[in-house]
């Protein structure tokens, strides 16, 4: 299976059913702001039919998802997803502070 480019997110109706781990995009709600979880297609525990599931669920009391929630989806990114990317060059990169290079910090 082609994966589609990370950057773009897909619409729910296309997303993965076989079980693998997502991204997804949660409505904004009287629950709270929109947000991003893991989630997979999954028979929570007790539950009669499939739906989202958010991975980091505890088995008692899973976090489901109905589709109206859902807004969008992407594969989750994978160590090669940023080979393409521009490097930064090490110039660029933020300086650590002279007095803190040893945990001086704490």
């Amino acid at each position: 299976m082609n994966q589609p480019d990370t950057a773009d997110w897909q619409p729910m109706a296309t997303a993965p059913r076989d079980g693998s781990r997502i991204l997804v995009t949660i409505r904004a709600s009287e629950q709270g702001p929109a947000e991003v979880d893991v989630v997979r297609w999954a028979r929570a525990a007790h539950a009669v039919e499939p739906g989202w599931v958010a991975t980091d669920s505890d088995a008692i009391a899973p976090v489901t998802y109905t589709a109206g929630e859902l807004a969008s989806w992407m594969p989750l990114p994978t160590a090669l997803s940023g080979r393409n990317r521009p490097r930064i060059a090490k110039s660029e990169l933020p300086q650590p502070d002279p007095g803190e290079i040893d945990g001086s910090a704490i």
